[in-house]
């Protein structure tokens, strides 16, 4: 509980067993967090196991993609109950520590946004080297000039996925989402903006993954279709209103 407020912390997983006990361990051990619920997103491993053995709720959501299994651990943990929804990944390059930020910040808004493009936050070895960094602050600049009026945001990360809203502000954004994949981070942000909500970013550590590889920034061709993909949501978003 955070201020008598009940939190949930959602991982999306797919194939993930190399690190999802870590994960869920880390974060359960947080005074604030009151269950951590994985998604299995069609995972072909161990993930289900391990995460339920460390304490994790574990739902299965079978349309594939990113946005789709964050958007199933919004509404299920919506649906408990929850007060405060966190996402973060299951791969642990986020850490569990940056979470009491996180929710305090939220006092104040009704989404917080997480950033890699400090450069004293990302660790050794962590992927985030100058080609990501710069394109993630140009992809969010663009979305910033997109809705500088009337909100005049400060945006540097927009796929940043460490993140924590409250569960009424989701209900308001829900509708207007539809991305399956990584530009439903983005797309996340938009809807917000389009519905008057008051958005937050603030740095955060991110490090190595523990294990595995990554879904959308392993090589070059994975980076270019995420950022193509990006831009074209915050476009769509912006100028078709949809």
């Amino acid at each position: 509980m955070f201020q008598s407020h009940s939190v949930h912390v959602i991982v999306p997983a797919y194939n993930e067993e190399a690190t999802i006990a870590d994960v869920v361990t880390e974060f359960l051990a947080q005074e604030h967090v009151d269950r951590v619920v994985v998604v299995d997103n069609n995972c072909k491993d161990a993930t289900a196991e391990r995460a339920t053995a460390a304490g994790a709720e574990v739902i299965t959501e079978s349309d594939p993609g990113y946005g789709c299994a964050i958007r199933a651990g919004l509404n299920h943990s919506t649906a408990e109950g929850a007060d405060i929804l966190v996402i973060t990944e299951a791969d642990g390059s986020f850490r569990a520590g940056d979470l009491p930020k996180l929710l305090h910040y939220l006092e104040d808004c009704r989404m917080v946004l997480g950033t890699r493009t400090t450069r004293q936050m990302v660790e050794q070895g962590a992927n985030m080297d100058k080609k990501l960094r710069w394109g993630n602050v140009i992809m969010a600049k663009w979305l910033e000039l997109c809705w500088y009026l009337p909100h005049e945001p400060r945006l540097t990360d927009v796929g940043c996925s460490y993140r924590a809203l409250w569960s009424d502000a989701w209900t308001q954004i829900r509708p207007g989402t539809r991305e399956p994949g990584p530009s439903f981070s983005p797309e996340m942000i938009c809807e917000a903006y389009r519905q008057g909500l008051r958005v937050v970013e603030i740095p955060v550590h991110y490090g190595a993954r523990l294990g595995g590889e990554s879904k959308h920034s392993d090589g070059i061709v994975k980076v270019a279709k995420t950022a193509i993909g990006m831009f074209r949501t915050i476009c769509r978003k912006r100028f078709l209103g949809s």
